[in-house]
């Protein structure tokens, strides 16, 4: 009876299962490609703070100088050539909330007609659409410079503004998205509840299409004020430019040493580091409607 008992006993104890070996392949890929994106901001961060002896004294490019002085930089960035870098600043923030506003809501009402809106010809727009988006921005520079320059809106803050409310990408990621996050149930139930077209787009859709709204709006910010081509090609007032096209024309002085030589240099690396921050603001402040919109699918 002992040995029965025994035999129980060494039954019940619980059998050691072998763990599989985690697979690292797929950690050290996601780690080689946080580094591939995190050196060059951490670059331009630690250049930022030398002055133009720091940067030229062959010290390691990827580690501060002796002597960190961002508040000095700070200083002679913003009061370098009576201010024109903060005018460039207000300059893209204009471009950037108007022009990718404007085109968030162009977006929005496009994406809603053409995915819950019977009309004639759907289709052939629909497949217009789809070929803008094959269309490179930068090969529409030179006819949309053409067309402005015969309505005189060249070298004005239109030039920029105007074609950028333009996304056809942003009314197909609309179209796409609110054909399957809006049930045509819920505005069928509206409109028997005497909703109208526009307030069922308001209180109905709307809510519902918010991550794919924050999707477009960030990137239509982003594409406006990273722009380089079209602000270069339609202005020639440097009190208009964007910050992209006046880091330009300093990086062009000072590679022909005009204007500053390596003391601009130092200008150019602390302001590319400035017109970033916005953009990183803007990321971290609106990533909260995805988590929602995320949370909002699971529920469904």
């Amino acid at each position: 009876m002992t040995t029965t008992s025994a035999k129980a006993s060494r039954n019940a104890r619980p059998v050691a299962t072998r763990q599989r070996p985690r697979n690292i392949v797929p950690h050290l890929f996601i780690g080689a490609l946080l580094v591939y994106f995190v050196i060059p901001f951490w670059w331009i961060a630690v250049n930022s703070s030398k002055d133009a002896a720091g940067l030229f004294s062959g010290g390691s490019a990827l580690w501060f100088a002796g002597r960190v002085d961002y508040i000095g930089n700070l200083h002679e960035l913003f009061t370098y050539n009576g201010g024109i870098y903060l005018r460039w600043i207000g300059n893209s923030a204009l471009y950037a909330f108007v022009g990718g506003g404007g085109a968030t809501v162009l977006c929005v009402l496009a994406g809603y007609g053409f995915a819950k809106f019977k009309f004639r010809g759907r289709q052939l727009a629909f497949s217009a659409l789809l070929g803008a988006v094959m269309v490179p921005l930068t090969a529409l520079v030179i006819p949309t410079f053409i067309m402005l320059s015969q309505l005189h809106l060249t070298n004005t803050i239109w030039a920029v503004i105007l074609p950028s409310l333009l996304s056809p990408f942003g009314v197909y990621l609309m179209t796409v998205y609110t054909r399957d996050a809006v049930p045509d149930e819920l505005i069928d139930a509206a409109a028997v509840d005497g909703a109208g077209d526009f307030r069922t787009f308001v209180q109905v859709a709307l809510p519902l299409m918010r991550p794919a709204v924050v999707t477009v709006l960030l990137l239509s910010i982003v594409a406006t004020w990273n722009n380089y081509f079209l602000p270069l090609a339609m202005l020639s007032d440097s009190k208009l430019f964007p910050v992209t096209v006046g880091i330009g024309l300093w990086q062009s002085l000072a590679s022909s040493n005009n204007g500053g030589g390596t003391s601009l240099w130092s200008l150019i690396i602390i302001g590319s580091l400035v017109s970033i921050i916005p953009l990183v603001i803007s990321f971290l402040s609106l990533q909260r409607y995805w988590q929602g919109g995320l949370s909002m699918g699971s529920l469904k």
